[in-house]
């Protein structure tokens, strides 16, 4: 079953905790034991699993991206401006696969799901495929 998840996103870098739509995508599947896989079909967004329990890991995370991957580098070339979204998406991935146990997603005690923007603010979606 292939499911979407629409996002808004608010500003240019965000991580956007999307653990409790995939919970409820998972509940309502039906799928007790199988994989879920969180795609972000972007190339300046990704998919992280990380740290929920703290919101100052994600501002850490996005600022630590900024310093690997500035912005307004004079000798990037892409005409849009936006070369750190894109290799930011890159060092993210596109997604993340989840094991299914008893009808919950396998996560540790301090792990969320989320939904990586590095281009916003933006109309966004992503697809959480269960089986």
């Amino acid at each position: 079953m292939l499911h979407e998840i629409n996002l808004k996103s608010s500003q240019r870098d965000e991580m956007i905790d999307i653990t409790r739509q995939v919970r409820n995508i998972i509940r309502d599947s039906g799928v007790e034991n199988g994989l879920a896989v969180i795609y972000a079909a972007h190339t300046t967004a990704g998919i992280t699993i990380n740290e929920n329990a703290d919101p100052d890991v994600a501002r850490d995370l996005l600022r630590r991206l900024d310093e690997i991957c500035p912005w307004d580098l004079p000798a990037d070339r892409h005409g849009e401006g936006n070369s750190a979204a894109h290799l930011k998406a890159s060092l993210a991935g596109p997604s993340q696969t989840v094991i299914i146990h008893q009808g919950q997603p396998l996560l540790g005690r301090w792990q969320g799901i989320y939904f990586c923007e590095f281009d916003g603010p933006r109309n966004r979606k992503c697809y959480v495929k269960v089986g």
